[in-house]
Order: C-alpha cells, then structure tokens, then sequence
C-alpha cells in the first residue's frame, strides 16, 4: 500500500498549545507564524539561508516524553520541525522570554543610542523589538557608559555607506551578496567582540543589486548615499509601482514626501521579483526630475525659433502640420506604456492612415517583424516559475545580468538548486554566466544562427520538451538568428520566450506598434483583421499595405517620400543608424515629438509636447512572459500629459478622434477589442542582411550589447549610482591582447574609440565593447554590433 504524499509529507506539533500540521523540513519560526505567533529575529528571512546568527528567535522546547525536547533554550530559525515536538515561545514561556530578553541586553550593549538621527529610526525591527521583546532598562555600562564606535561612513561600493557600529552580525547582507547575487564582496571578519563587516580592500562592493542589502538590514548599518539623512519613514507616503526600466515588470514601493520621490524599494511579489530588484530599478529614478525636463509646450515660430505655447494651440498646430506634410510615418520607443503604445499604433491608423509606425527605433531586422507576428504576440509560454524548473535554459542574444536583472536572480537560483542548467550562446563566458554556473557555446558574432540549429543534433546540450530558450532582441541583428530559435523550439519540443530590453517593447508588439501587426495580434495583410480592427474603431477602412519599419521610415523621410513625422521616446543614438536618423529629422517637413525632457529631437522639432513620466501617469507595462502589470500614478502634474492624452488631442484637431482621452478609457478600450482569434502571420524566410561596408585594414568582428549601469538617460541625476559603472573595458583575446598592448584603439566605418583592454576567453578576431558606456555609444561613434573593425596600439591613433 502507498501513503499519500500528504501524510508522509506532513508533521504535527504543538506551538504554544495550538496543535498545527506543517511539511516536513519547516523551520520551527515559520510554523508559529501559520498560528499567528510571531517570534522576534534579526538574521532569519525566508528567502536566505538559515544561519542562527543573531539567537534573538530562541524557544523553550520541552521534553514531551518523545525526545524531542532540549534542555536549553534553541533559535528557531535553523531548527526543523518535529513529529510531536512542542514549542513554547515567548508568549507562554518564561524560560524564552528570559531568553529574548538577554539577547536583546546584548545586543544593545553597544549599539548606539541614535534612533532620532538614524535612517532605519521608524522602521527599525531592532527598535521595534526592544520594546516588545526586550526589557525597560540595561544593566551593562560598556567602559564606564562609553559605546564601541567605528569610523564612519564606510563606502562598500559609492552608493552604499556602511555604519559599523549600528551592526549586529546578522548576515543578512552578507548572504544576501553569497547567495542571491553571487557577488560575495562583502564578509563577516574576525572573531567574537571583534567580528564586523568587512569588505576587500582591493575591490568594493561591484554588484548590480547591492541596494538590497540596504532594504534586507535589520538595523541602520547600510544606508544610501542617496537617501542617508534625507527624510523620516514616518513623513512619507508609499505608492505601489512597477519598474520602468526592463521588461522584467520587477514591482517596487515608491516612498515619496511633498510631491517629490524619496526612494523606492523593492515590492514583494513571489511570482516576479520575489523581494529583490536592480540597483537601477531603485537609484535611478531622478531622470524625472533633472532640470531640462518639458515643462509646457512648444511651436516653432516663423523665426525658426521655439516659443512656449498653450495645449490647445499646440494640437491645432500639429494637427495643421501634420496635414500639409501629406503622408507622415511614426517613431516610438520602449519607455511608453501599453496604453500609449495602443494610442500611437490607432493614431497612425485612423487619424494620419499609416501602418508606417514601428516601436523597435534600434537596430533590427525584416525577420524579426515576422517573428514577433509568429512567435511572440499573443503567447505567454514561459514564466517566471518555468525557468526554476526548466532542465535546460539556453540564452541566445541576452545576457540576463545586465538586460534583465530578474531573470538572472532567478535563474541563479534555479542553478544554485542543481534544477536547472544555463547554456548561453555568446561571445565570451560572462560574469554572469559563471555565476550561474552556466555553460558557453563559444559564438562569434554572425554564427549564432550555425550555433543554435547546432543545438539540435548535440543531445548532450539537453535540448528537450524541458528546455526554455529565451532570445534577446540583439539576436534580430543576425540573419535567420531568429527563425533558427523557433526551428529549434518546433523541433525539440522546447518553450519559446522573447526578452526585449525595455519596459514597454511587450506592450507595443501586443498593441500593434509594428508595420505588419494591428492591436491584439491582427495581421495587417489580413483583410478579416483589418475589417475587425476597423469596426471596433468605428471606421469604414484601415490602410492595406503593410507599413514601412523604423529604417525604411527613416529612409523615406530622407528621400521626401514621407513629409511628416511624429515621434516619441527616441534617441538617435540607438538607432542603427544615428546619423541617417538626425538627418531623416533633419529632413522631414515637420515633426512632431513627444518628449520628457530636452533632446536633439525636441531641439529640431516643429511641434513638442512635454510627456509624463511613469510616477505622473497610469498605465500598463507588459512583461516579457505576457503578463500585465499595472500601475496608479503617484503625482499629478499640471505640465505634462500622457502620450495618449497628447495623440487625442492632435486627432481631435484632425477631425478623427481616437475615442478616448484618458489611461482608463484607453484601457477599457483594448479589453474590448480583445485579442485576434483569426490565423496569425507566418514566420518569413530568413532574409539575408546587407553587407555593410568594411573599413580598410577591417581584421575583427564587433560584439556588443549594453550594461546595466551605463550612460543611458533614464539613469541621469545619480551620481552615486552612475559610480557603480562598471569599467570600461575592450575584451579582447590573448592573442590580440599580446600583439596591441594594454590599449587598443578600435575603428569602424563611423569612427573610432580608444579603450583600455582586458583579456577574455574570446575567438581570435572577435572585439567586444559596452555599447553605451563611452562617447555617444557604438553605434554612433564606431559601427553597428556585428560589422567588421580594425585594432591597433593605443598610441598609434
């Protein structure tokens, strides 16, 4: 006969005398929390390694006459639970109280008194728990009434400071840094009354997600250079949100005082982000903020000049604009909302007649349209939760660490568990790879097509129904890249997943920001779909032909065949062509842009609207595995409007309103129009890219993609947090490294960059450089991932 797994996975005990059924290996501090008892800690969370460092959770766990007692007290933080074991906490034991009591006695010996000058003052478990589980007075004088310090502040890394003296060994941040992160540049050091936080001397504290430690200490001994001495927990109010910058959807509390953003910090959401974000998802907010952000908006006047205009005039003027310049093509990016993206993909459709719209202002591929149609709109096949329990993770065009922090906290942990295995198709073996414990399939740029259809005859890879691939949009850059994924998913039974870099790519593929895609996964080329697009928008018709895509828009603007433009979000300087991009703007005969703040499109439009930021707007964000992930806003602000908002306007003045003026109207919209229920687009042939051209003397292949921490403008206004940049290094092979020297000049077909070098386990022939951490970034500055370039010594240029 077979027990039921719930009677061989269940254990019965006693707890403060509730009897209580728990799974087997629970600690004995989360059974009490199930009969609502909580018992006081400093060192235990659930998400850490039990370590029964700080002994403030001890019990009282009696003999019953079963042998499961002891004759002291024990934390229970580190001690499972029992068949028939019986707990007495604090509430009913006076043997634990005691306990607790001496513990916190001990622990206030040298803490300092400075709870009203402290960061954590308000928010202080240790402050809390003195005074619930600790006694009135202490009977210790430490030297004559003299408390321990140390120097103070301690710089782990620029924006963390650590107060040693506030420290009470817990090893929270410590583990956290071991065993979440995989960045142990922080240790406990010494012994006994000696022991304290150390860091190495030789390096600081280099982790994306170091600011986790800040939140996950129990006491004030971490702070933020950015927020230490600020304000008081207890002045602010704290809003929900979701991260604007990945397509993670990380959820995050927005604490903020008068108006104004104090700090965020991570939310709790076991699905997603469990209770860890990025370093960029919590310091770098203040881009919001920065003294050339759009305050009104702006006409150009007859001068040539841009003057301050009122909204109505604004929308009149656009709206004229837009109708003398004849057909117009429209440009957004990845910052936009769901809702905002669905107000450009119908603005273009019904009020300007255009399928001439594309979100990826970056470099991409005709493919990768196709595929998005195919592969992407419309699915949700992998989560968060298959990728802990995936046989096999194979990345190809992403590195997780610095494109996607929540995926890599969970794939860390997937592999620190033995469950999963990561194999990435990439260049060089990254620090995040090895931090994974992950396995490299050595790719020069341009074979990553050769590389995965490869992976179907190696069975050792371990390619299988199991197996999860997620493919960056880098990997749209590489002819039949893409279609080689999907062959390799059709043919092994493997779950397909598309992680695009920014936070609101998801949403524009879903809302039709594309040439080829109507709202929901509508084909343009479909006339069923575009005859139920055009009746749920109260039209007679939608334009047939499928649109042009960013670069194509960029072309024709130049060669007069689109007169005008309305863009939104888009830097120059990550599209594939930055200078045919300023001149695509240049040329064009009117342009309106939807901006944040000042930028080289506003300079050079003839319309600009100030847009609302994240905190000032609602909205919607799509995550990379299709789920929605919504938001309220925290402020209102009288100067800027969402997208949405703006577009309507300017419909309204076209005589072709899009129907809606707010983010609820919108969204009630979208849900009504549903999803497609027709027959999707075809994955496309691959298409071979065009040869670019290649430079003189041209003896290496260009890789690239962008840190986490790098010169983005959503990262302006923290210059603590642009400290923890990563250096800036070209990686290079021995070999190369042997012949140039320590400094290599590298020289595309648009220019050159000179960069210290470091040595990587790269193909001779093979360069790699952050792609936005120096100049105006690579592909402004020297050629476009992939294309061919030239190395020579530092000092020869």
């Amino acid at each position: 006969m077979t027990t039921t797994p719930e009677k061989t996975d269940l254990v019965s005990l006693t707890i403060d005398g509730v009897q209580v059924s728990v799974p087997k290996d629970t600690l004995v501090i989360r059974a009490a929390e199930q009969v609502g008892v909580q018992i006081p800690r400093f060192c235990d969370h659930p998400l850490l390694a039990p370590v029964g460092a700080c002994r403030q959770c001890l019990v009282d766990i009696p003999d019953a006459g079963n042998g499961r007692g002891f004759p002291k007290p024990q934390a229970s933080c580190t001690l499972p639970v029992a068949e028939g074991m019986v707990v007495n906490t604090q509430a009913t034991s006076p043997v634990a109280d005691k306990a607790q009591q001496g513990i916190m006695e001990f622990l206030l010996i040298n803490h300092p008194l400075d709870c009203p000058v402290c960061d954590k003052g308000g928010e202080c478990p240790l402050q809390n728990q003195a005074m619930s589980n600790g006694r009135g007075e202490s009977r210790f004088s430490a030297g004559g009434g003299v408390k321990r310090t140390y120097p103070k502040p301690i710089n782990i890394n620029a924006q963390v400071l650590l107060d040693r003296e506030r420290c009470v060994l817990c090893a929270r941040c410590t583990r956290f840094s071991e065993q979440i992160a995989g960045d142990p540049f922080i240790a406990l050091i010494e012994r006994g009354a000696l022991q304290q936080v150390g860091i190495y001397e030789r390096e600081p504290f280099d982790s994306y997600f170091s600011g986790n430690t800040i939140q996950i200490c129990p006491v004030g001994a971490l702070t933020s250079a950015d927020y230490r001495f600020r304000s008081r927990p207890f002045d602010l109010v704290s809003s929900p949100g979701i991260a604007e910058h990945d397509a993670c959807g990380s959820a995050i509390r927005i604490d903020h005082r008068r108006g104004k953003v104090m700090r965020r910090l991570s939310g709790n959401d076991p699905e997603v982000n469990e209770e860890w974000i990025t370093d960029k998802d919590r310091f770098a907010f203040h881009y919001a903020t920065a003294a050339d952000r759009l305050g009104y908006p702006q006409v150009r006047d007859e001068d040539g000049s841009l003057r301050p205009a009122s909204w109505p005039e604004a929308f009149a003027v656009a709206a004229r604009g837009l109708q003398a310049a004849g057909a117009s093509g429209v440009l957004t990016g990845g910052r936009v909302t769901a809702e905002d993206a669905y107000a450009y993909s119908k603005f273009a459709r019904v009020a300007l007649g255009t399928n001439d719209i594309d979100f990826r202002s970056r470099p991409h591929s005709a493919e990768e349209a196709s595929f998005l149609a195919s592969e992407v709109v419309l699915r949700s096949t992998v989560t968060y939760a298959d990728l802990e329990t995936a046989g096999t993770v194979v990345l190809a065009g992403l590195e997780p660490e610095d494109e996607a922090g929540t995926i890599f906290l969970r794939l860390r942990k997937a592999t620190m568990h033995g469950t999963t295995r990561v194999l990435a198709i990439a260049p060089y073996a990254t620090r995040g790879l090895a931090k994974m414990n992950g396995h490299l399939v050595r790719t020069a740029p341009g074979a990553e097509t050769a590389a995965l259809e490869s992976l179907v005859d190696h069975a050792e890879h371990g390619i299988d129904s199991t197996a999860v691939i997620l493919v960056g949009e880098r990997l749209a850059t590489v002819p039949g890249a893409l279609s080689a994924a999907a062959g390799l998913a059709a043919t092994t039974g493997a779950r397909l997943a598309w992680v695009p870099r920014r936070a609101g790519d998801r949403g524009a593929v879903e809302t039709g920001c594309l040439p080829n895609l109507l709202p929901g996964g509508r084909p343009v080329a479909d006339p069923a779909a575009r005859v139920d697009a055009a009746a749920d928008w109260g039209v007679d018709t939608l334009p047939e032909k499928v649109g042009r895509d960013a670069d194509a828009i960029v072309a024709a603007l130049t060669s007069g065949e689109l007169g005008g433009l309305v863009i939104g979000g888009v830097d120059p300087d990550d599209t594939s062509d930055p200078a045919a991009t300023r001149a695509a703007i240049a040329a064009a005969s009117f342009v309106v842009a939807l901006e944040l703040r000042e930028t080289d499109v506003t300079r050079a439009a003839d319309v600009v609207f100030p847009v609302a930021p994240v905190v000032d707007k609602a909205g919607m964000f799509v995550t990379w595995e299709g789920r929605p992930r919504t938001f309220d806003a925290v402020f209102s602000s009288p100067t800027s409007l969402p997208d949405l908002r703006i577009l309507a306007g300017i419909a309204e003045e076209l005589d072709r309103p899009l129907g809606f003026r707010t983010v609820a109207e919108a969204r009630a919209e979208m849900v009504e129009m549903g999803p497609w229920d027709g027959e999707r687009a075809a994955l496309e042939k691959p298409r071979p890219a065009p040869a670019g051209r290649r430079p003189k003397g041209a003896d290496h292949t260009l890789s690239s993609w962008k840190l986490l921490v790098d010169n983005g403008s959503m990262q302006d206004g923290d210059k603590a947090y642009r400290a923890t940049a990563r250096a800036t290094v070209a990686r290079v092979s021995r070999a190369t490294y042997d012949a140039h020297g320590p400094t290599l000049t590298i020289t595309g077909d648009r220019g050159s960059v000179t960069l210290p070098a470091e040595v990587a386990d790269l193909d001779d022939g093979v360069v790699w450089i952050p792609a936005n951490s120096t100049g105006n970034g690579l592909l402004a500055d020297l050629a476009s991932p992939g294309s061919p370039v030239s190395i020579a010594k530092g000092d020869d240029a």
